[in-house]
């Protein structure tokens, strides 16, 4: 019997309850999850900021979860078939504001878009903390 390996991907800076519910609804979908944390310099280029935990932090905070089995850091959007590969992944996994982005993949692995919880964004959170409308 052959092992079924998940992977997603994501920034999880200020870690709150959606990342934990993607997280254990990706796990539930395999027998192995690997997350794809994305490094400090990826953050900067796809969001225009730096993260608040450094991609250390980040890496530390997500390899503690109990349902992820590793954690590797993501330098680029446009690797995510190598990554794949390289941790032989049956199944990707990415947030529905993601749908139909990653299809590419879709011959070398199942992709699944998972919808985010409802009314919980980092960026969200992040502007509620610093006190901006």
């Amino acid at each position: 019997m052959s092992i079924r390996t998940v992977i997603t991907f994501g920034t999880f800076d200020v870690f709150h309850v959606g990342h934990v519910r993607v997280l254990k609804r990706a796990a539930a979908l395999g027998d192995r999850l690997v997350v794809g944390v994305s490094g400090d310099a990826l953050n900067v280029a796809k969001k225009g900021r730096p993260p608040v935990f450094s991609q250390e932090e980040r890496l530390e905070i997500v390899s503690s979860l109990a349902v992820v089995d590793g954690v590797f850091l993501e330098e680029s959007l446009e690797q995510k078939r190598d990554y794949i590969l390289e941790h032989e992944a049956d199944v990707l996994v990415m947030g529905d504001d993601w749908a139909g982005k990653f299809d590419w993949v879709s011959d070398v692995c199942e992709v699944v878009y998972l919808a985010r919880t409802p009314s919980v964004s980092t960026t969200g959170l992040i502007e509620h903390i610093a006190g901006l409308p």
